[in-house]
């Protein structure tokens, strides 16, 4: 059995960002559930917004834990506070947006997936500072080679696939 806290130390070996707009601290890895998922404690400023993507190797749930996300799934929309929990499954269109406080969620992808992105993507946040970007390259990269599609930039949304011009 594996038990991770902060407390118990290697918390800093587990923390990245992703530009400015996501800090991510993985709390279990694909390697220590024999690939069945994957947990991450992640905090968005005000404001921040993914790009719109889908997963075709796992689902995403969020559950909220302080401040409010707005997710864009398929054809649903719904405002996630506090103590909400919210899952999209695979293969759906997605977006998602902090609310103007921010939020702190964690992210349960089964099979495991979106920790080894950040993992590979993301700057270890020791060597992160205000100036630090996401390198868009080197996610779009390694988040195709995991199966996630990234369908359009952030402020993008699933209803904007189906608009004129898409």
């Amino acid at each position: 059995m594996s038990v991770f806290t902060p407390a118990t130390g290697g918390a800093s070996a587990r923390q990245y960002v992703l530009g400015q707009e996501l800090q991510v601290t993985i709390l279990t890895t694909a390697a220590e559930t024999e690939g069945r998922h994957d947990v991450t404690d992640s905090v968005m400023p005000a404001g921040a917004a993914t790009p719109l993507h889908l997963h075709t190797r796992y689902e995403e749930r969020l559950w909220v834990l302080s401040g409010s996300l707005t997710v864009w799934a398929g054809t649903d929309t719904v405002t996630l506070r506090s103590g909400d929990f919210f899952t999209i499954p695979m293969h759906v269109a997605h977006a998602i947006k902090a609310g103007p406080e921010g939020a702190r969620a964690l992210n349960i992808t089964s099979p495991a997936g979106f920790a080894e992105l950040i993992e590979r993507a993301g700057t270890p946040l020791a060597l992160a500072t205000s100036e630090t970007a996401l390198d868009a390259e080197r996610f779009a990269a390694v988040a195709e080679e995991l199966g996630d599609t990234v369908l359009g930039p952030p402020g993008m949304i699933p209803a904007d696939l189906d608009r004129p011009g898409r």
